[in-house]
């Protein structure tokens, strides 16, 4: 169970080599949240391709 959702995504070659270092940033800054579920999708056009990571959290039980 879930109870929020953050995204995360990037079309730009130079965006998607930073992306897992703004979930870490994002990740250290909400330590009270819990990830319980993950999902990577990729879309593409004729210019661009943009990867997205979606996490799904909870609050952190005491």
């Amino acid at each position: 169970m879930f109870t929020g959702v953050k995204v995360f995504s990037a079309t730009k070659a130079k965006e998607r080599e930073g992306l897992g270092d703004n979930i870490s940033r994002w990740m250290k800054t909400n330590p009270d949240l819990q990830i319980v579920d993950r999902e990577v999708r990729q879309s593409s056009d004729n210019e661009f391709h943009c990867l997205s990571i979606i996490l799904f959290y909870k609050k952190r039980e005491p």
